[in-house]
């Protein structure tokens, strides 16, 4: 029998995230609480489940395993869960109607409708392609859906209707392109108006966007895919809007899309409907108002910022009444904000909006001096109150409505999350307890007080340890958290008997304005020195830190950072492993790239001054480059052009 071992653990329970409740949704009235879950933390396929807040009781209203296998998910799927991240299989998305009393959503192929109250599901699969993102209409008697390359409308009676098509095959209806879902964090092509008679539907050509070709290593027989991927400089997809009413009939959304490209977000409440609109260099978005039945375009807010204006989840909030909220930097800190001025504290650093009620807005927010902790305020749409609601002790994220809160509760003195419900009950996690024990503390390190995380091993006697830095330290991921389940892999690689040092330096999120900013331009010099203050403070934090043997790891930005420290600092990092590295940020995307270094056609040189490509030559420490073949995120081009340049500056590779 082989013996279970925390890197087996790891890739088995995938991140030991398998078995804990995800996608929750709480509804209106308060009484329940629907989620996703596995039925174990080995179990990659979730079920559908329910639980009762008033006797506190969970129930499973769908079984995923009796609709068949992950064989018959779509590529249409296949590529949602990747610009999701989900790795696990069965039902992993759904939409809800308003009161949350019906679900709809695609199970291996099948299109299914459950009623969360009764427990009761029915198959209403149509014929045709395949059925990509169902939503219910508000008032869950009506289910919309993407067909191929066309929005449909299927009644309660059953009749099917295609609401949007027509084109061309490069023309898709209601659809999110590739940029909206990695990049912008708009998942959905599609938003039904409050009373379920019209949708707002957005029209995706991608005949602009150049071409690239994925090969699946897998399969050496089948033809590499045509993807279109916009490299930065190059073109994006033209992305524009209809409001289309159920027989068909389309109201173009007119504003001025040459000078504000990108449709960041659609809200349709009862307050209005206002889309977020940005511009190509991303330092303004605009916030329209739309007219439903003609489909012109009001200004009601403009956010600029002379470096990039941040896509915060969960923004733009239209109140019942129609009043607009959104984010916006403020006095060095992300702040909620409306035409009157500023509604959270000067100490908050908002992270995301978390819903909202007639009287209340709730937020995701860090005091600005510790990113390490998050929590849940409540905030009153007057700007009078703003309430920590959860208790400060580690990172806690919400699901609310105005009667019930859940709330995952992660700390550096548990081993799991706990998903606690109005702090009186739990929904149950079933992950499994990881086979390592963090033994992390946490520090601000020198003059900039650079967030820094050190792992030790457990059994450590004093002797000098090898070290390894484990950063991601880019834009949008902190590695740094009051949550020791965040540090597990780490543990691993300190037990084999290494000093681990994780920083969040400049660019990474929580600390404010400045500290984002500071990579406008410059995605290497900043991140990198950051990493090397921390090192020259390693010395007095961890005096049996062996500085003659310092290793550097990490992935995507973080494999992109491990070669940068070994290529401009050879002299303080002696060997790197580089996973999935930006290489060349030519070769990234549009929004993405763009938003830090500006357009390449416009000037090349902070493509220059950050290329990896051009450093080939200077490599002299040991380089382990990992690239997955099927990447169509980070491209395998950019590991394949640095090999392929370390191997014309004669840099031996083994």
């Amino acid at each position: 029998m082989t013996t279970d071992t925390f890197p087996r653990q790891y890739a088995r329970t995938q991140r030991l995230t398998l078995g804990e409740p995800r996608n929750i949704v709480v509804s209106p009235d308060g009484a329940r609480v629907v989620f996703c879950r596995s039925s174990s933390g080995a179990d990659s396929t979730n079920s559908l489940w329910v639980f009762d807040v008033a006797t506190a009781t969970e129930r499973c209203i769908v079984d995923a395993r009796s609709f068949g296998s992950n064989s018959d998910e779509s590529d249409l799927e296949r590529s949602r869960r990747e610009r999701a991240r989900e790795g696990a299989g069965g039902i992993v998305s759904y939409s809800c109607d308003a009161d949350v009393r019906s679900a709809v959503f695609v199970l291996h192929g099948r299109l299914v409708i459950a009623d969360v109250v009764r427990g009761e599901t029915r198959d209403i699969t149509p014929s045709g392609p395949t059925v990509f993102d169902p939503r219910l209409s508000p008032c869950g008697r009506r289910v919309s859906y993407v067909a191929g390359n066309e929005l449909h409308v299927r009644r309660e009676d059953g009749s099917v209707t295609s609401v949007a098509r027509g084109g061309g095959d490069l023309v898709s209806w209601g659809r999110a392109e590739f940029i909206a879902a990695e990049e912008m964090g708009r998942h959905r092509g599609h938003w039904w108006s409050p009373d379920g008679e019209r949708l707002v539907v957005a029209r995706v050509d991608e005949s602009p966007v150049d071409r690239v070709w994925i090969a699946d290593a897998a399969r050496p027989d089948s033809p590499p895919r045509a993807v279109r991927y916009p490299k930065a400089g190059t073109p994006n997809a033209r992305v524009t809007l209809v409001i289309s009413d159920l027989a068909g009939t389309h109201v173009p959304v007119t504003w001025d899309d040459s000078a504000l490209p990108y449709l960041a977000t659609v809200t349709w409440t009862k307050g209005g409907l206002v889309i977020g609109v940005q511009s190509r260099n991303q330092r303004e978005l605009h916030f329209l108002g739309v007219e439903p039945t003609t489909g012109t375009t009001t200004t009601l807010a403009i956010e600029r910022d002379e470096d990039w204006v941040e896509l915060v989840p969960g923004t733009p909030v239209v109140s019942s009444t129609g009043s607009l909220f959104w984010c916006g930097e403020r006095d060095g800190v992300r702040s909620l904000v409306t035409a009157a001025g500023r509604v959270t504290p000067a100490h908050l650093h908002v992270r995301s909006v978390i819903g909202s009620s007639d009287t209340r807005v709730w937020i995701s927010a860090n005091d600005v001096e510790h990113p390490e902790v998050l929590d849940t305020y409540s905030v009153a749409l007057d700007g009078s109150t703003c309430e920590r609601v959860t208790d400060g002790d580690g990172v806690n994220t919400s699901v609310m409505s105005d009667a019930t809160r859940v709330t995952r509760c992660a700390t550096l003195g548990s081993t799991r999350a706990r998903f606690v419900v109005s702090g009186n009950s739990e929904l149950q996690n079933l992950a499994e307890t990881p086979l390592v024990t963090p033994n992390v503390t946490l520090h601000r390190v020198g003059p900039r007080r650079i967030p820094t995380a050190i792992v030790t091993p457990r059994n450590r006697n004093g002797s000098p340890l090898p070290v390894l830095f484990d950063p991601y330290g880019g834009p949008h991921a902190q590695r740094v958290v009051a949550a020791s389940t965040a540090y597990c892999a780490s543990q691993w690689f300190a037990d084999q008997g290494f000093i681990v040092v994780i920083a969040d330096g400049a660019g990474t999120p929580g600390l404010g304005t400045d500290w984002e900013r500071a990579v406008a331009g410059d995605l290497a010099a900043p991140v990198l020195a950051d990493q090397l203050a921390v090192l020259d403070e390693l010395a007095t934090l961890c005096p049996d830190a062996d500085l003659t043997k310092v290793a550097i790891r990490g992935w995507s930005f973080g494999g992109y950072l491990a070669a940068l420290a070994v290529l401009r600092a050879p002299d303080r990092f002696h060997a790197a492993i580089a996973g999935a590295p930006v290489t060349d940020w030519r070769l990234y995307d549009t929004h993405y790239t763009e938003r830090y270094l500006g357009d390449p056609s416009l000037d090349a040189g902070p493509y220059e001054s950050t290329s990896l490509i051009a450093d080939a030559d200077k490599l002299s420490r040991p380089l382990l480059l990992i690239h997955g073949l099927a990447d169509d995120n980070v491209l395998t081009a950019h590991t394949d052009r640095k090999s392929t340049r370390l191997n014309s500056s004669h840099i031996p590779l083994s």
